[in-house]
């Protein structure tokens, strides 16, 4: 195996960092403004790998057909970004998953549906720049996930990396399927935000129930070059 021919892409909320809370307490922000009791936390969390979208849905019920929908995404994105590393933190296991990439020999990336100016401070406040090679947000090409264009983008600006030399780890359906779109191995994070779906149903090569199994899918797939490992 050389792993120098390897690209490594992760989502990031979800996948690498426990961003929920900070999304939560934004979205119950939204909720005082309104003379509305925050909701529980558990409620708020599995829609955090869905921005602002997903949980201005579920603290105020507002879709982006609603006329006041674009304010409150403003306002919700504001105070955001004021508190976006109050309560962040990386999943546990992540910085040895990260350290042992390194360390024998892998390109990594992160690919995310988060805008670039709210990822890269929390990336950075995390300790996880020096060592990425890309990032990509949701904004960084004309489309996000699930379409593949963010994932391309990553692997050529990464070094060029064929798209059958990486793979792409994330915790949401979108992530499988721009994986796949973009012709990349693919590994469902199940320890993410997806509790409210399934992610055997996703169609990924693999599932990682947990951080440390992520190491040994990366490396099963680069020494066999297949995948599932279930």
């Amino acid at each position: 195996m050389d792993a120098q021919n390897k690209l490594i892409l992760f989502d990031f909320d979800g996948t690498l960092a426990d961003t929920a809370p900070d999304l939560a307490a934004a979205a119950n922000k939204q909720r005082t403004r309104l003379g509305l009791a925050p909701l529980p936390y558990e409620a708020l969390r599995p829609y955090a790998s869905h921005g602002a979208r997903g949980l201005l849905k579920a603290a105020l019920d507002l879709d982006r057909s609603h006329p006041d929908y674009e304010h409150w995404r403003i306002q919700f994105l504001k105070d955001y970004e004021q508190d976006i590393t109050v309560h962040t933190c990386l999943f546990p296991g992540v910085a040895v998953l990260i350290d042992a990439l390194v360390l024998r020999g892998y390109t990594w990336g992160i690919v995310t549906n988060k805008v670039e100016y709210l990822a890269r401070p929390i990336i950075r406040h995390l300790g996880l720049e020096a060592t990425c090679a890309v990032t990509v947000g949701g904004d960084t090409t004309p489309n996000p996930k699930p379409h593949p264009a963010p994932l391309l983008y990553a692997a050529e600006h990464a070094g060029g990396y064929p798209p059958n030399q990486c793979i792409y780890i994330g915790d949401d359906e979108r992530d499988i399927q721009a994986g796949k779109a973009a012709g990349m191995a693919t590994v469902a994070a199940a320890y993410g935000y997806c509790a409210l779906e399934d992610p055997q149903t996703w169609a990924a090569d693999a599932v990682a129930q947990q951080v440390p199994d992520i190491l040994d899918i990366i490396e099963h797939w680069a020494n066999a070059a297949v995948l599932p490992l279930r």
